[in-house]
């Protein structure tokens, strides 16, 4: 198969065989100036007004990407970190939560919230079908709720969910949403200007290094954080809304200015050039996979323009070992009972390149 190079990529990346090749959902490879980013001479974020303008310039590229107006937070840790400061800053012992799932980070929500005292209700469908609409319409008919949750991209599926209308029938019930959507922004469209707080990270489509969780968070949601006043520590964000000091802590500088310069060869490209590039590279990733006799899993009107899961039932963890070890490619499996069933093909950020979806789907081919 011959397809063509992308015209509009800032940066080139390496498609020699013999290198070694990350191309899975997270972390991603690093573009080389992101790399070059953190070569740099270390900076006392507590003393150095440089970086506080440099972080407050930081912000308000990271709003242009996630496409709001609401408040940014750039807390240091890893993408997990801000979907539980999110429960942990918004639910208190006896609220109640509407989890809304279809995979195992939507299920993950109602460990959060039970952790904190709520009280979760799980309206869950199998991993391979859309999120319930009806039953969530059935449940917020029949009780109260503070907080609901739900995911953008289900990374272990490979599963876009249409997020519409759920946060419709949300709002008609005035519940405040929380929304992980950390491995769809920057590689496809979020809602995010009707989501109170989305969750963000910097090793997925923004191709930075892991460790800084993102987030957007709106008036209504710092309206219930203050009521709340949380008791945690580290996973508390109302220390982070604080307009004299925006970071409470010594912040990670290093991954920050990596983050920076992610950020900035997005808003070179243009985030629609971005769209277009993603969906393109997953359209290749999937006719490659047709073509091998491999189909996505959950199907193909579903899945990410982020992330493909091939279904390989039985096959997953041998293939992944062989493309590894054989043609110094990095693929990942699925999670928990579906481990061994889904192999998982990460087309975002620096890898939804075609040439890079042209060599792993080649290795995939050979081992198979």
């Amino acid at each position: 198969m011959c397809l063509p190079v992308h015209e509009t990529l800032p940066y080139k990346p390496s498609g020699r065989v013999g290198d070694r090749m990350l191309m899975t959902p997270g972390p991603t490879a690093l573009p080389p100036s992101v790399r070059e980013a953190m070569r740099g001479e270390l900076i006392n974020p507590d003393v150095d007004p440089a970086f506080a303008d440099r972080y407050d310039t930081l912000l308000n590229k990271l709003a242009t990407v996630f496409g709001t107006d609401d408040e940014m937070v750039v807390m240091g840790g890893e993408g997990i970190l801000g979907l539980e400061a999110a429960i942990a800053s918004t639910v208190a012992p006896g609220d109640h939560v509407l989890c809304l799932s279809n995979g195992p980070y939507g299920d993950g929500f109602a460990d959060f919230v039970e952790s904190y005292g709520g009280e979760a209700t799980l309206v869950g469908a199998d991993y391979d079908d859309p999120l319930p609409i009806a039953e969530l319409e059935r449940t917020l008919a029949d009780g109260d709720f503070d907080v609901a949750t739900m995911v953008h991209c289900e990374t272990p599926t490979g599963t876009l969910n249409d997020l519409g209308p759920a946060l419709d029938l949300l709002g008609e019930h005035d519940v405040l949403t929380v929304v992980d959507a950390v491995s769809s922004l920057g590689g496809t469209p979020v809602p995010t200007d009707r989501i109170d707080i989305c969750l963000g990270a910097s090793q997925k489509c923004f191709s930075a290094p892991p460790g800084l969780a993102t987030c957007s968070v709106s008036d209504a949601a710092w309206e219930r954080i203050e009521a709340r006043d949380p008791d945690s520590l580290y996973t508390n964000l109302l220390p982070w809304h604080d307009a004299e000091q925006p970071y409470p802590y010594t912040h990670l500088t290093t991954l920050v200015m990596a983050l920076d310069e992610a950020l900035d060869l997005l808003l070179e490209e243009g985030l629609d050039a971005v769209y277009d590039r993603h969906r393109e590279a997953a359209a290749a990733c999937r006719e490659w996979g047709h073509d091998l006799g491999l189909e996505p899993y959950p199907g193909p009107t579903r899945s990410s323009p982020t992330v493909t899961a091939f279904s390989v039932p039985g096959r997953a963890t041998a293939l992944q070992d062989r493309l590894r070890t054989d043609h110094d490619v990095t693929l990942a499996t699925g999670f928990g009972d579906l481990k061994d069933d889904i192999l998982r093909v990460g087309h975002m950020g620096y890898n939804a390149d075609i040439d890079r979806v042209e060599r792993a789907m080649e290795a995939l081919d050979a081992v198979l």
